[in-house]
């Protein structure tokens, strides 16, 4: 009681910032075809977000992989992109 607390901070900061975006997940991949990820934030309304919602669950798929198939299949890669 009487020695402090060695406290450490919440994380440290990457020494080089490139590579630890560029790092990929520790999680596996779920589909396994996604060598890195990254999260997407977009605003909708609260209508929107329950039209999706209920969208998904007619489908029997999460709301995320629902947008992953819908995002793969307006933006396909372009002639030449490597994955």
């Amino acid at each position: 009681m009487t020695g402090r607390s060695q406290k450490r901070g919440f994380t440290a900061r990457p020494v080089d910032p490139e590579s630890w975006v560029k790092a990929s997940d520790p999680r596996p991949a779920r589909n396994g075809d996604a060598a890195f990820t990254a999260r997407l934030t977009i605003d909708v309304t609260p209508d929107m977000r329950g039209q999706i919602k209920i969208a998904a669950f007619q489908r029997g798929v999460t709301v995320a992989d629902m947008l992953r198939e819908l995002l793969a299949r307006e933006f396909p890669p372009a002639e030449g992109d490597t994955q």
